[in-house]
Order: C-alpha cells, then structure tokens, then sequence
C-alpha cells in the first residue's frame, strides 16, 4: 500500500529575492515540484513587496497544497534596517502559511547547512552540490542560490521530521540497538 506524498513548502525569504521550493515525500522518495525565487524591484515600495511576498506564498500553498512550511531564519547582521526588512518579509511570509492553517517550522542557515552537507559553515554552493547528489537533481546549474537556500530548507524540514530520526520514545544505545528495535528499517 503506498502511503501518500507528504509536501512541504521551503522558503528562503528576502526583500527583494525570496527563493521558495515545494517537495513532495513519497516513502523515501524527495521529488522537487518547484524551485525557483521571486524577483522584488528595489524601485517598489516595502509594504508593496511585503504584499508581493503574501500573494506568492498564499499562491504557492493554494497551488501545492502542502502539509507543512519551512522557513530559513534571519541571521544576525550588523546593519539593523536591513535586519528589520527581512524580518517583516519573514514575518509576512509566516503569517499567510498560519492563515492556510500550515505548521510552521523555522531554521537557522546553521541547522540547514549541518542537515545537508553535515558542515554548518559550508558554502552556498557546497549545499546546491550535496541538494543534486541527494536528489538525484539532472540540471547543474543554478540561477540564484536563494532558491537552492529553499529546497535546502525544505529537504532540512523533512529530515528532521523524518521517522527514522524519530525514536518515538525509545532509548538507543547504538546501532546495534537501533537495528534490533527496528527490524523494519533493514533492506536486504
């Protein structure tokens, strides 16, 4: 019987590129249904940008309809303008996805790079490499990293939400443990 696919709505938000990405989860199976970002003209006003980032994001989940959002959490910069647009852009984003009644799940940029390429302080390219190689991506080339900065969000969400790293409850003391406690987990 196959379970149905899970979708999870990534977003590397921005004030003037806000890179999303929707996966769906089949069993084991990540299959990219979307990637790409939102290109905001310096020119147009913040509130009009911010109402720009609610209209694609509620695009996105009445398109997808998916079970769960991601998002990257600002860093800490030094310029505290900028810092206080990201956090509106993020802010706005988060709130249209608890409009649509979504879980809401939040990253820092540390988590995303450590759960992908195991190095929190791997490289925006490092990430898009490690992204082709665990989902098996054809194309090589990338127009903006904040579009792969989402579909690694999204990727980071359902590894942490993942069962397997799940223990419900259980006490491990090693693999050997793991294995005996989860004899369904082993493929032959």
């Amino acid at each position: 019987m196959q379970k149905s696919s899970k979708i999870i709505l990534g977003v590397d938000p921005g004030t003037l590129l806000m890179g999303y990405s929707v996966i769906a989860i089949n069993g084991q199976q990540v299959r990219v249904m979307e990637l790409d970002v939102l290109k905001l003209s310096a020119k147009k006003d913040h509130y009009e940008r911010l109402q720009l980032i609610h209209l694609k994001i509620t695009e996105l989940i009445t398109g997808f309809k998916p079970h769960s959002f991601a998002i990257e959490a600002p860093f800490f910069g030094k310029n505290v303008q900028s810092m206080l647009k990201l956090g509106r852009a993020q802010g706005v984003a988060i709130a249209a996805a608890m409009g649509a009644g979504l879980e809401v799940s939040e990253y820092s940029p540390k988590k995303v790079k450590q759960s992908i390429t195991g190095n929190g302080n791997a490289d925006k390219e490092q990430v898009w490499q490690m992204l082709q190689r665990l989902l098996a991506l054809q194309h090589d080339d990338i127009q903006h990293f904040d579009a792969s900065d989402a579909l690694a969000v999204a990727v980071c969400h359902h590894f942490q939400d993942n069962a397997l790293l799940k223990t419900a409850g259980k006490k491990l003391k090693g693999w050997e443990d793991f294995i005996n406690k989860n004899p369904e987990k082993i493929t032959r």
